[in-house]
């Protein structure tokens, strides 16, 4: 079941943001997202917290500095998702301007799994570097700090997870949500804490003089890559990370940005001088991570690091044909799953453990995304680990309410041995366990998971803006909406009203064109991968957005939730059904 509920909007907060010359339909979402002050919403450079905020900044930034003094190979090993590809270029590019010798290595997942493991250092001492650095992982990698300090290797880990019991022994950790730590921002990306680091390590040389004589490399042509890394990890957008989204696409709207960032906007038809929100999020950041799910991360980084556009744009494509076969991969995974479902009512259930031997290691996560939404229920889907006789691999997403790391936390406390290795977040977690000890895992995933959330949890929530005014269900206020910073943490803006379905058609087979109206207004709206008829009157949750056609712009409203108005009779004579299947294009 899914509720339908209004945010609570302060009035006297959007009052107030009217007062200080904001539009009256932002004043309103952002004072239901706690902004109180006109100045909150502030995106310049100056109002980013200071680097020196993150514990360990300064022994990084010493370190690498050092380095660089003395001519010492540096080595990034990155992490394979698009966080860590960018965060591995923005450290490429960076020292690369600073002089700094340096390579990467990214582990293959099916191959080495996630980290800085033992075996992965082997890897990297074949290269001989005198300094390791991890970026977006590395904070859990106990063992392999160890065995590269073994080899005489110092380590720097630039990472954002959630650290365990036991620190690794490097020679200097920035993690904002390490102990001891107080920067303000614990939900800054991967990408964003090397980026800082970069920063610190600037500062460094400067005060060593290595810039002089010459020009300071401009650390802020990175924040491309820093607002893609940022959105596409789904990290809260917090104060801080808006203001690195922001500052990121303002220069990619201004057509200052990497060959790579340029090429991938290329391949997917997009314009960047538009670009929004949700373009890093669900158009290049899967194409990004594509590379990491099917094949090697490396291509990714590739993409992202060179200056050179030609060999960019060929990344790029190839990129492109990973993210297709992705889909597809995907697609069959999760008709798959849905036949799994079959056999289980999801209604009986507070979490839901999946395993099919068929399925691909590198997009599970993603089936058990979309099962997530579709069932409101915690999803770990499993696929055989490629590397490892006997073991299956785990990535799982989770609902409000339940810390999916802490949940198998507990598991593996109470069932030692059962989880060979886990990590993550609250909403995003992976895991090894051994194949015949599936079962078993899932019981005990379920107990710990029934004893966290109750039914209630289990229920979607639609969050919404409340009702828009007609006069604002306009082009205009589409422009001004996508013109802002909107995501995880700050959603974008979702609004709910009453309409009557005028027209409805099926379009590129599995899309729904209506034309609605309200209050005597004519509007066109689309209701994405829902095939089903409408009813002739609907209570529909929608965001406003431009749909751009043939080069002309317009309004239209995408449907993400609709349900029929209690006590409301449909008008005689509307919501028929055309039976003609068009282009998803029209």
């Amino acid at each position: 079941m899914s509720a339908i509920v209004k945010r609570r909007i302060p009035p006297n907060v959007t009052e107030k943001l009217i007062k200080e010359g904001m539009h009256p339909v932002l004043a309103r979402l952002y004072a239901s997202r706690g902004v109180s002050a006109r100045s909150e919403i502030d995106e310049a450079l100056g109002t980013l917290l200071p680097p020196d905020g993150l514990l360990g900044i300064g022994d990084a930034a010493t370190r690498l500095a050092d380095a660089i003094d003395r001519r010492e190979p540096i080595m990034i090993v990155a992490d394979y998702d698009c966080d860590g590809a960018t965060a591995c270029a923005v450290g490429l590019r960076a020292l690369r301007a600073f002089g700094a010798d340096v390579s990467y290595l990214v582990p293959n997942r099916q191959k080495f799994g996630y980290g800085l493991t033992p075996e992965i250092v082997a890897v990297a001492a074949q290269r001989k570097p005198a300094v390791i650095v991890t970026v977006d992982n590395g904070i859990a990698s106990v063992d392999g700090v160890a065995a590269a300090r073994t080899l005489g290797i110092d380590v720097v880990i630039t990472d954002h997870h959630l650290p365990g019991p036991t620190l690794p022994v490097a020679n200097a950790i920035v993690n904002p949500n390490q102990p001891g730590c107080g920067f303000a921002s614990k939900s800054i990306a991967g990408v964003g804490v090397m980026f800082y680091v970069m920063l610190a390590l600037r500062a460094e040389l400067r005060k060593r003089g290595a810039f002089a004589g010459r020009e300071e490399p401009q650390l802020a042509d990175l924040l491309d890559l820093v607002a893609l890394g940022t959105v596409a990890d789904v990290v809260k957008l917090d104060r801080n990370n808006r203001v690195l989204v922001g500052q990121g696409i303002k220069r990619m709207r201004a057509g200052r940005m990497q060959p790579g960032i340029r090429a991938l906007f290329a391949v997917a038809g997009r314009d960047p001088r538009r670009v929004a929100s949700f373009d890093l999020g669900f158009v290049l950041g899967p194409r990004v991570n594509a590379a990491g799910r099917l094949d090697d991360m490396s291509l990714g980084i590739e993409c992202l690091a060179t200056d050179d556009e030609a060999k960019a744009l060929e990344c790029a494509r190839v990129l492109d044909d990973f993210n297709r076969e992705r889909r597809s991969i995907e697609a069959e995974m999760q008709a798959q799953a849905e036949m799994l479902l079959d056999t289980v009512d999801p209604g009986d259930k507070f979490a839901l453990s999946l395993f099919d031997s068929r399925w691909h290691a590198g997009v599970v996560g993603i089936v058990a995304g979309r099962l997530k939404e579709r069932h409101h229920r915690a999803v770990i889907a499993f696929a055989r680990a490629s590397d490892v006789e006997g073991e299956i691999r785990g990535s799982g997403r989770s609902i409000p309410g339940l810390h999916l790391r802490d949940a198998l936390d507990l598991v593996s406390k109470r069932e030692p041995g059962l989880i060979l290795r886990f990590g993550g977040h609250a909403a995003a977690a992976g895991l090894t366990i051994r194949e015949s000890e599936f079962e078993r895992f899932a019981q005990a995933f379920e107990k710990v998971v029934g004893e966290t959330v109750s039914a209630a949890d289990l229920s979607r929530t639609i969050e919404t803006d409340g009702s828009l005014e007609p006069p604002y269900m306009s082009l205009d206020t589409a422009r001004i909406i996508d013109e802002r910073i909107w995501g995880q943490g700050f959603p974008q803006p979702l609004f709910c009203d009453d309409f009557e379905v005028v027209n409805q058609r099926i379009v590129g087979e599995k899309h729904l064109k209506l034309k609605l109206r309200r209050e005597g207004r004519m509007i066109e709206a689309m209701r994405f991968n829902f095939a089903e008829p409408s009813p002739a009157v609907l209570r529909a949750a929608y965001r406003l957005s431009v749909n751009t056609w043939n080069g002309v712009d317009s309004v239209q409203l995408v449907i993400e939730h609709a349900e029929a108005p209690e006590s409301r009779a449909a008008p005689p004579g509307t919501g028929q059904m055309r039976a003609k299947s068009q282009s998803a294009k029209e």
